[in-house]
């Protein structure tokens, strides 16, 4: 390279860097990251101690990372780069064609937390059925890239039904694995879709020996939904996922008890935000009380839960005149307890397993 080319470069390089410099100093900070659906780092509060022991400059380096001009076209351009270089995961998800599966391992919980399932129905005295759902990474399981590393679901499902024999298993994987749809979780999402979760009421149903509700026809109330999956790994170049309904809630009332709150079966002001999941229900919460008088029965369920109920729940107004959902992710209560202070009929444990094998709150299952 001759010296006036080396010059030309190094002035276009200096003026690129100075540019966004500029660009980071006109424009204004931001707290929060819709794409990443996280909060961003903002300017390090100074301390000579800080200075001292490093933290003061790791600081300011996450800052300027997180607060990079054009950051989410230069995060994409990146990914785009290192597709087209081979790579197929990305921050743990996997791109498996136009659709993103979360990677799943074990945490070192999934043995303790049958455990405590057991001792669920040694406390009580009211039928527990036990549902698992798979993630999109066995439901999919042929569309994952050779190689790739995944914790066993299949074993696991064995596993969990045979530590907990007293409890009526509800075979949620079978019901996926024999469903003609191929519409059961979200392509940009973790959660299953609303016809994942018919699955599951559908196989509620079945291990109780009655009848379940048909599925009908799909409501679409959004066609722009792009979910956690999409936010984690950074792949921004997939088509949006659509979101269905197929009850439409006339009558339901649902009860946010610790938040003192009463809404409908959806919350639509969800729909113009990141997280559209939490139309259903209007999100995660400690408890949330469902009544349906134009259930079938007026039957009391208390379904011990994680978020993938919050679109199960639609299906269960058609069978049940009340519905409890509790996570014990946010309220840390005695499930035998709460089942027999407020006469439920019948506990439904149903977890996904991702959220299952790592969640530190089953504990309370068991006390």
């Amino acid at each position: 390279m001759s010296k006036v080319s080396a010059r030309i470069t190094a002035v276009i390089f200096c003026a690129f860097l100075a540019g966004f410099g500029i660009l980071h100093i006109l424009l204004p900070d931001k707290d929060f990251s819709a794409v990443e659906n996280r909060s961003l780092a903002q300017v390090p509060e100074f301390s000579w101690k800080g200075l001292l022991d490093g933290s003061f400059t790791a600081g300011v380096e996450t800052y300027l990372e997180d607060q990079f001009p054009l950051r989410d076209g230069w995060m994409g351009l990146k990914n785009r780069y290192e597709y087209l270089l081979g790579k197929r995961e990305f921050h743990g998800v996997y791109l498996c064609g136009d659709r993103l599966i979360h990677k799943l391992e074990d945490t070192g919980r999934a043995e303790q937390n049958i455990e405590f399932v057991r001792r669920l129905t040694e406390l009580t005295d009211i039928p527990v059925y036990l549902g698992m759902i798979p993630t999109a990474a066995e439901a999919y399981r042929g569309l994952l890239p050779a190689g790739s590393e995944n914790f066993d679901q299949t074993a696991y499902l064995e596993q969990v039904k045979a530590g907990v024999p007293d409890a009526v298993w509800v075979d949620i994987a079978g019901r996926l694995r024999q469903s003609a749809s191929a519409n059961l979780f979200y392509r940009t999402d973790h959660h299953w879709t609303s016809a994942g979760a018919w699955e599951g009421y559908a196989a509620l149903m079945d291990a109780m020996g009655e009848p379940f509700a048909p599925l009908g026809s799909p409501e679409t109330v959004s066609e722009n939904f792009n979910g956690t999956l999409y936010s984690t790994s950074g792949v921004h170049w997939l088509p949006p996922d659509s979101i269905q309904r197929y009850i439409p809630g006339d009558g339901v009332t649902v009860e946010d008890v610790l938040g003192q709150e009463t809404h409908g079966l959806y919350v639509e002001r969800f729909l113009g935000e990141k997280d559209q999941y939490s139309s259903f229900l209007g999100g995660n919460a400690p408890l949330y009380i469902i009544r349906s008088p134009q259930a079938a029965s007026g039957r009391k369920i208390l379904v011990v839960r994680d978020s993938y109920s919050d679109s199960l729940a639609p299906f269960l107004t058609q069978d049940f005149g009340e519905i409890h959902l509790l996570d014990l992710r946010y309220n840390r209560t005695s499930v035998a307890q709460y089942a027999a202070d407020n006469g439920v009929d019948l506990i439904f444990v149903c977890y996904s397993v991702e959220n299952f094998v790592k969640d530190l709150d089953v504990v309370f299952m068991g006390r």
